[in-house]
Order: C-alpha cells, then structure tokens, then sequence
C-alpha cells in the first residue's frame, strides 16, 4: 500500500465546483499553502471552505476568495491582516459567511468525524449565533444546538507521513489537522518529509494512516 502522490496537482486533481474543503491552519502554521495554491491552479469554483479564517495576506485561502473561486465560508476568523478581498466580497453580497465560535468549530469537525449528528453547547447562548437554532435547558444550563461538520476533502499538512499516511505534526502547527483529517471523505497531506514505514515510532503517530487518502511531498517554504 502506497498512498504517496507524485504532484500537488494530481493530488487535488478531483477538486471539483461546488466541493467542500476543510483546510488546516491557525493563521499561516499548518495551512497547506502548496495544496491550496493546487486547487487555485485547477480551477475549481463555487467553493465551501470549512477553515480557522479566511485568508490573510493574500495568500492561501485569500488567494480563492480574491479569485471569486469561494461560494461560502464557514469559520472563526474571517478578518484578518490583508483580508480586504474577503470583506468587500461579504459586503457585496458575493461571499457567504457562517461565524462559528472557535472551540464549537473544532467540535462540530471533530463531531463530524466521530460520526456524531449534533450536540448541544453553553457557548454562544443569548447572542446572535444562536438566533434560529434550538435551546435547551440542560442541567440548569442553557445549551444550543450545533450541527456536525463533514467535507468532501481535507487538506492539512503534517510534518513528516509515511506511504502508509501515518502522520507527525510540528508543535502547533498540528491545530486543526489531526480532527480535520477524521471529518473528510478524502484527506490529503501535505508534508515536509515522507519517511520510511518505520521512522515514525508509533507512539508519536498523530494521525493514524487509515484517516489519510493521499500523501504529498512539499518541503517547508511558509
């Protein structure tokens, strides 16, 4: 078994209009800019990007949204350092948007992954992020209901991965990548290094290699 990929291009090769794309990332650590610029190069359109932000500094995911490549955002963060392209695109209407408080936006991923439909949450009661959703008492305690998240792809990036898929992070650049990864009917790695079945110790795999598609070489350059 093999799942190593010989370009970043073919590697995203099935990325077609209208696909949803969880990407990795926390600000430029462990977003897969290679794998982003990729998908830009194919020229897929009409985009759901399930992400910490969308895009700073005209690069990565800010390189779909000033393409118009992006029907929808759904993350944390959407104003960021350069972000300008984002907040026109919002304010004219051309760009959707789906504000989802951080910690629930890794639990609705991680959700999504484990199988779970939906859950219930104390955050974001009696604020706007809750208007249309269902509330319940739970405990004494008010709670909301969020939905799981799924995507067609996940693009992370890892710091080293086997041609098994098997998978090590660099500190934090891991963030969202290891849930990511769970939540995607196909995972595509980037990473730094592809090393031999057994470099990796099994006790450090972060990512075990039945969650990952396909693996692809791109040496740290971000």
């Amino acid at each position: 078994m093999d799942k190593t990929i010989a370009s970043l291009e073919e590697a995203v090769a099935d990325v077609i209009d209208g696909s949803t794309l969880m990407i990795s990332g926390f600000g430029g650590a462990g977003l897969p800019f290679e794998l982003v610029d990729a998908v830009l190069a194919g020229g897929a359109r009409n985009l759901t990007i399930i992400s910490n932000n969308a895009g700073s500094k005209g690069m990565g995911i800010a390189k779909l949204v000033k393409q118009e490549r992006v029907r929808k955002v759904i993350c944390s963060f959407p104003r960021q350092p350069g972000s300008d392209d984002f907040d026109q695109l919002y304010r004219r209407g051309g760009i959707e948007l789906e504000l989802v408080p951080q910690g629930t936006l890794a639990e609705r991923i991680r959700a999504g992954g484990a199988g779970i439909g939906a859950f219930f949450t104390p955050t974001a009661v009696g604020t706007e992020l809750a208007v249309g959703k269902e509330v319940r008492s739970i405990g004494g305690i008010e709670q909301v209901l969020e939905h799981a998240l799924v995507a067609d792809f996940a693009l992370i990036k890892a710091n080293a991965g086997d041609r098994w898929g098997n998978l090590t992070y660099r500190g934090t650049a891991r963030n969202f990548g290891p849930v990511m990864a769970t939540a995607a009917r196909c995972t595509i790695a980037q990473v730094n290094h592809i090393v031999p079945l057994g470099d990796i110790n099994p006790e450090h795999v972060v990512t075990a290699g039945i969650y990952v598609n396909r693996v692809v070489l791109a040496p740290r350059m971000h």
